[in-house]
């Protein structure tokens, strides 16, 4: 990874809309991940991630930005809730399985890219194990003529243990899992068509083929020192000076439960041993009720560098209807194309859609970007009900047509929109 924060952050503008101080915060920790490797190993071992803590209302780009990043820089990336958290000694999730997840995460990642490094040599075998069932060449196999046929294949089956189901906590579930790890799968006997047996036995081909022990010891590698974790919600377990009750009771105990994680610490996965100390954490939340002042002050100063992200108004809903590599506008284009309908947006209508979805985020709740979607699934609802129609023309007035009864009832948009 040698791109440069400025290259970053014009690779994130491909798939983001504006937000550019969060985009240059994410872009500086991840060359700062260079930077660390071009370091002396004895003070690389001292320079730790400087975590950021994202504040800003729903669907304007907080999670798609870390996630582009992850993308962007092939790393393990895990997306979790604080809320779905509690403080140690409640029943529920337990904040060490952010880590047995993120290595879980990692190991699939690392799977999943040397199993495309064998993928010719596993689809070779499973072509000559599909043949000598059909008693022809893999060149015929090859072809497709053969695909509906019907063939048995011994396939994998996951052992279950006989205590799973009769465990609880997310602790026991967690020793689950690395138990059922080391068991061995059982093989069983399946019918099924020729075309879903080639994707079966190659997926199992290329498992085999696969250094079991390499792609673990990269994936951990990988989590420590690549990770990127996103903490959502984390205003939600953030308790202001005026609260001193509600539902969420332990949301300092969550808090308190979080810092050595974020801190640097070791947990067990059922890869192996794996330390949070160079993995970045990203944090988000709104911040409407609580401040990031009111976070334990130990965990305030593990998310050393703020940063605000805009509301979207109508020019950024526009921008995000036609500028992203793949936006809403050339998705939908694209699934109606494949049923021989040509749509093309007017400038004017795209103006409407943004308007419509501004407004209704305005009248109802905001939920950002999100919206969008909504208002375009009303718009083209007709249209996708239908296929073949040709070139259509979605203009001003037939946005207008479908959204002006939606919105002139607020009861009514409560639903619809």
């Amino acid at each position: 990874m040698e791109l440069t924060p400025a290259e970053i952050v014009r690779e994130l503008d491909k798939h983001i809309v504006g937000q550019t101080a969060a985009k240059r915060a994410v872009a500086v920790a991840l060359r700062n991940r260079t930077r660390r490797k071009r370091l002396p190993l004895e003070l690389a071992k001292e320079v730790t991630p400087k975590n950021i803590l994202m504040i800003g209302p729903t669907g304007v780009g907080k999670t798609e930005i870390a996630r582009r990043l992850a993308r962007l820089a092939g790393a393990p990336f895990l997306k979790v809730e604080a809320t779905k958290f509690t403080e140690v000694g409640y029943v529920g999730r337990d904040v060490d399985s952010i880590v047995r997840d993120l290595a879980e995460a990692s190991y699939q990642l690392v799977l999943g890219e040397m199993k495309a490094k064998v993928a010719s040599r596993a689809q070779a075998a499973a072509e000559e194990e599909v043949a000598s069932l059909l008693r022809v060449s893999p060149l015929e196999v090859r072809s497709g003529r053969h695909d509906e046929a019907s063939v048995e294949i011994e396939v994998a089956e996951e052992a279950r243990l006989p205590f799973m189901g009769m465990m609880g906590g997310e602790q026991m579930q967690g020793l689950g899992e690395m138990l059922k790890g080391l068991m061995p799968a059982r093989r069983v006997r399946r019918r099924m068509r020729v075309k879903e047996a080639l994707e079966i036995l190659k997926n199992q081909e290329a498992e085999r083929l696969v250094d079991k022990e390499e792609a673990t010891q990269e994936a951990l590698r990988r989590a420590q020192e690549e990770g990127i974790v996103f903490i959502d919600e984390m205003d939600k377990i953030a308790r202001s000076k005026s609260q001193s009750s509600g539902p969420d009771v332990s949301g300092e105990g969550v808090q308190r439960d979080l810092l050595p994680v974020v801190e640097g610490t070791v947990v067990s996965t059922r890869l192996g041993p794996v330390s949070t100390d160079h993995v970045l954490f990203i944090a988000a939340g709104a911040f409407h009720v609580s401040k990031p002042s009111d976070l334990i002050p130990e965990l305030q100063g593990r998310f050393p560098i703020r940063v605000e992200l805009e509301s979207l108004g109508t020019l950024e809903f526009e921008r995000i209807l036609r500028e992203p590599e793949n936006s809403l506008l050339k998705q939908y284009s694209a699934l109606l194309g494949a049923d021989g309908t040509e749509i093309h947006f007017t400038p004017e209508a795209v103006e409407a859609v943004a308007r419509y979805a501004f407004q209704a985020n305005q009248e109802l709740e905001d939920i950002g970007a999100r919206r969008l979607a909504t208002v375009l699934e009303r718009v083209l609802e007709e249209v996708s009900f239908q296929t073949e129609l040709g070139r259509l023309e979605i203009t001003k007035e037939y946005v207008e047509t479908r959204l002006a009864g939606v919105l002139a009832s607020h009861d009514l948009s409560r639903y619809i929109l």
